[in-house]
This record gives structure tokens, C-alpha cells and sequence, in this order.
């Protein structure tokens, strides 16, 4: 098995460490839950199937794994908004900037970061397996657990809100221009 998850880390654990950081936005969140990730990898290795290829099982695992994260992260703030009193809709959104090293110096590529986060979170997941991560749409598939149709149309419906985005926030850039 040593071998076997030598051979895993070595060719997953960059992108892994890459499309967790997309979903978590830390650095520090986004190693800690690849770890994570392998640890689960050392416990379930032994049954896994080989029904899907081990890079959609990786992925699958990394998926759920910054999904429980995230869950864990919002009943938290709930908890402690609660304890705070009723506070207004617009002081809860998550205003921190994305972290340096992922924006480039394009300010097409900040757009389409800063579009990023306007999309939902299916739309999220899809353009960075699709996009950032290569897979192909079946992979993206298992990725999910999804049809491989909702991945073409949520991809599809992400690519449009992204190129709305970046078309509007364009006109606002000339406007002030």
C-alpha cells in the first residue's frame, strides 16, 4: 500500500491541493484538508473498486471532503450570529479578497475570478474540475455524482454568467473611464 498512496500523492496531491483551494480560498485550510483527504485515502483504499478511476475517486474524496468543511464553517457562523443578536443580510457575506498568488497580474483573469464568485456553487465546482483541473466531462461526472448532461449545462450556464460578469463589469470600467 506504501507504494500504491507514494504513487497517489505524487500525482495528485498539487492538483488536489489546487481544487481545494478553489472551493476553501486558504491556503492553510486547503493543506490541511488535502491531508485529510489522504488520510481517508489510507483507511478506504482496500475498497476501493476501481468502478471509476482512481484520479475521480481522489477527486470525489477531495470534493466531499471541502463540502463537509465548508458545512462545518456556516453552522459555526450561524452559531455565533445567533449569539450576537439579529444582524442586517449584507454584514454576513464573506468580503476577503482571493489570495495573491491566484490573481494574476490580467485584469481579465481577476474578472473572471471575481465572476467566479458570483456563480453558484455547482457552477464553482464545474468550471475549476472543467477549467482549472482539466477533467474531462465524464470525469467531472463522477467527480459529482452527477448525469454527464447537468455537467454540460452547468457548465454551459456558468460560462454565461461568467461572460455576463466580466461583460458588465467591462461597460462599468469604461463608464468610469
Amino acid at each position: 500500500m506504501e507504494s500504491t498512496f507514494d504513487r497517489l500523492y505524487e500525482k495528485y496531491h498539487q492538483s488536489l491541493f489546487q481544487f481545494i483551494f478553489y472551493m476553501v480560498r486558504s491556503r492553510e485550510t486547503a493543506e490541511e484538508l488535502v491531508q485529510e483527504v489522504y488520510i481517508k485515502v489510507l483507511q478506504s483504499y482496500v475498497s476501493f473498486e476501481g468502478k471509476s478511476s482512481e484520479k475521480t475517486w481522489l477527486y470525489s474524496i477531495a470534493r466531499n471532503v471541502a463540502i463537509d468543511w465548508i458545512r462545518k464553517q456556516n453552522r459555526q457562523k450561524r452559531k455565533w450570529l445567533g449569539l450576537l443578536g439579529p444582524i442586517e443580510k449584507e454584514d454576513i457575506r464573506d468580503t476577503a479578497p482571493l489570495p495573491e498568488d491566484v490573481v494574476t497580474q490580467s485584469e481579465e483573469l481577476r474578472l473572471i475570478y471575481k465572476g467566479l464568485e458570483k456563480c453558484s456553487a455547482d457552477q464553482q465546482q464545474v468550471i475549476i474540475l472543467r477549467y482549472v483541473q482539466s477533467l474531462t466531462i465524464t470525469e467531472t461526472a463522477k467527480v459529482l455524482g452527477w448525469s454527464e448532461s447537468k455537467v454540460k449545462t452547468t457548465t454551459h450556464r456558468a460560462i454565461k454568467a461568467l461572460k455576463d460578469y466580466v461583460g458588465q463589469s467591462s461597460l462599468e470600467a469604461v463608464k468610469e473611464g
